[in-house]
């Protein structure tokens, strides 16, 4: 299916001992001899720092690398801060893709001229992550890209640290609004293993979730160091969601306390779900339950099936390049493509969006043709990027792929049943009370 991580996809980097920088491939175009562009080039350097606080000046000490020469980076164990990477000679920073080792996508932003990214918040201690970066360079004869890829794994925390909480989405400023399908997340500075039932109990039971008006809801342990929260069915439209931790203070295990976490506060618009039918090739888009519009689409054809089930929106942008080998389509095969696409809604971070699709018309209502995503006019495309937002739905009905995960390529939490959702809580599966919210000891607003 057609991807290119552009800027605003990028996922968020956090550094540490052990980082090891190893170029994995380049593709360039066609140079002059070898002798003139070693003497055109000069070491590619990085540096690579902390910041103070989430959106603060970022601080010294910097350690520089070189990524002609890659060797290990060793960086203060915990950081204190988002982490912030740095180009230091000329070139840009096209791409930056880091998932945990779950393949989950850790959030960032990029500079306006792609030289420096630093990431939303700080990586938790002792994870393992892996960041994909391409670096473009302007050498004699043309454009040098290189695909460089990046071990990462933060230390383990010393005795004494204190268990803090990034909550998710993006950094909860007042008045954001989301789609009713937005999970809430909860990233945790230290993990909290399920061979601690206790630890896990006492952390999700200060994790609070209010809504007004009141939605039932429940936490479920992604892994040792993530939480997602959702409703039972979706989110009230028009609400207004209010996460805080209660855990500054508390004694979490003999060797872990509790420390300082931001809150997060964010609203719901109304409720919007566009339903894919791929059995008829076309997409009905709702809004609080009535039918906007029929949309004549194409889905992935035979050996790139579109995934069934809900998803949520992850992002828009309305220019995205796609090309083939971000999927494992070989350069120079048949199925292989290079395309700039307009009005792109991303709902995976493997790369599926809904999307302009201009070349494919007259398969759009009869035919599926697509690498995976959901093709349609460009007209269409553009009406359904101005109508939709982050966290509103979609769902892919009738169709023949794989099911949508619930974890690990975007927000698939839907697809459990709820039931499901609650075995996933370490305070075990309990009777649901009526417009309660967050944890079973807090009533919601």
């Amino acid at each position: 299916m057609p991807s290119r991580r552009y800027v605003q996809g990028w996922g968020a980097l956090s550094l540490a001992v052990g980082a090891v920088l190893v170029t994995t491939a380049a593709a360039q175009a066609p140079a002059p001899g070898r002798a003139a562009v070693a003497a055109a080039r000069g070491p590619a350097l990085l540096t690579v720092g902390t910041c103070s606080v989430t959106g603060g000046l970022c601080r010294v000490p910097r350690t520089t690398v070189s990524l002609d020469a890659p060797a290990p980076v060793e960086l203060p164990g915990v950081a204190t801060g988002p982490v912030d990477l740095a180009l230091r000679t000329p070139g840009r920073l096209t791409d930056v893709t880091v998932t945990d080792r779950r393949g989950r996508r850790i959030a960032g932003r990029a500079g306006g001229d792609g030289t420096r990214w630093t990431s939303d918040v700080p990586l938790p201690a002792g994870g393992a992550y892996t960041a994909r970066l391409v670096l473009e360079e302007d050498r004699p004869g043309g454009v040098r890209r290189r695909i460089l890829r990046l071990a990462v794994r933060t230390a383990k925390a010393p005795e004494g640290e204190r268990l803090t909480v990034a909550f998710g989405p993006g950094e909860g400023a007042p008045g954001r609004t989301y789609g009713v399908g937005q999970p809430v997340t909860a990233q945790l500075s230290h993990p909290v293993p399920a061979a601690e039932p206790g630890a896990r109990r006492i952390v999700e039971r200060a994790l609070e979730v209010r809504s007004e008006p009141r939605a039932e809801g429940a936490w479920h342990w992604v892994d040792a160091d993530t939480l997602h929260y959702r409703p039972r069915v979706y989110w009230p439209s028009g609400a207004t969601v209010r996460v805080r931790s209660g855990l500054d203070g508390a004694r979490v295990t003999d060797r872990l306390h509790g420390g300082r976490s931001r809150p997060l506060t964010f609203t719901t618009g109304s409720r919007v779900e566009a339903v894919t039918d791929v059995a008829a090739h076309e997409m009905r888009v709702y809004r609080d339950g009535r039918l906007l519009r029929v949309i004549p689409v194409t889905t992935g054809k035979p050996g790139f099936r579109t995934r069934v089930g809900t998803k949520v929106v992850l992002g828009k942008e309305s220019m995205v390049r796609m090309r083939g080998d971000s999927i494992g389509i070989a350069r120079g095969s048949r199925e292989f493509y290079d395309l700039k696409v307009r009005w792109a809604t991303r709902v995976t971070w493997s790369g599926e969006y809904l999307h302009a699709a201009p070349w494919s018309l007259d398969a759009q209502g009869s035919e599926d043709v697509s690498h995976g995503c959901t093709g349609m006019s460009t007209e269409a495309a553009r009406w359904l990027f101005r109508t939709v937002r982050e966290g509103d739905l979609v769902r892919v009905v009738h169709g023949y792929g794989e099911p949508m995960t619930p974890f690990g390529n975007g927000y698939g939490d839907w697809n459990l049943g709820w039931p499901e959702w609650l075995r996933g809580s370490a305070l075990g599966v309990r009777p649901a009370r009526p417009g309660s919210a967050g944890s079973p000891l807090r009533p919601a607003l």
